[in-house]
């Protein structure tokens, strides 16, 4: 892994999914000052992302605000097509930013990308949380056996925040 604690987010220009359409902006520029959580998952209606990793966060989207939060992001190595198709079947649009590496340039600057060619899905992120704040990583997660949503989940983010 590249990225660790105390390590700026790269200055890199990702897709954002919104209510209004999808644009290109730069990440360090949109996120800005404050605490944000960013989660990385392999993809976008994969089953334990689809069932179980983005439902956690949108169902834990108030305890998040109530502790500062102020955007909780949703990083896979999909096009914003098929990111805002995702989120629109959550429900999860102006709740849940999408962010949409479709060439997995954001997975590898981060040192987060996964060779799953074996498994039919080509290079993709790991299932990753990271708290960051003001820009700097002030925690990172990594669940790095498939289906497991251990250290990535909402709740144990959620712990990380109030201890």
């Amino acid at each position: 892994m590249h990225i660790k604690m105390g390590d700026h987010l790269p200055e890199l220009a990702v897709w954002r999914v919104t209510n209004s359409g999808s644009t290109k902006e730069n990440l360090l520029a949109w996120l800005g000052a404050g605490k944000n959580i960013i989660f990385t998952l392999p993809g976008a209606y994969t089953p334990t992302c689809h069932v179980h990793h983005l439902p956690g966060y949108i169902a834990a989207y108030d305890a998040f605000k109530t502790r500062g939060v102020n955007n909780i992001v949703c990083a896979s190595v999909n096009d914003h097509f098929v990111m805002r198709a995702w989120a629109e079947s959550h429900a999860a649009l102006g709740k849940i930013e999408f962010l949409a590496d479709f060439d997995a340039k954001l997975a590898e600057q981060l040192g987060l990308a996964k060779d799953l060619s074996a498994g039919g899905l080509g290079k993709r992120f790991q299932r990753t949380a990271i708290i960051v704040e003001n820009g700097l990583i002030q925690a990172i997660f990594v669940d790095d056996k498939p289906g497991q949503l251990t250290f990535t989940g909402a709740q144990a983010i959620l712990d990380v925040i109030d201890s």
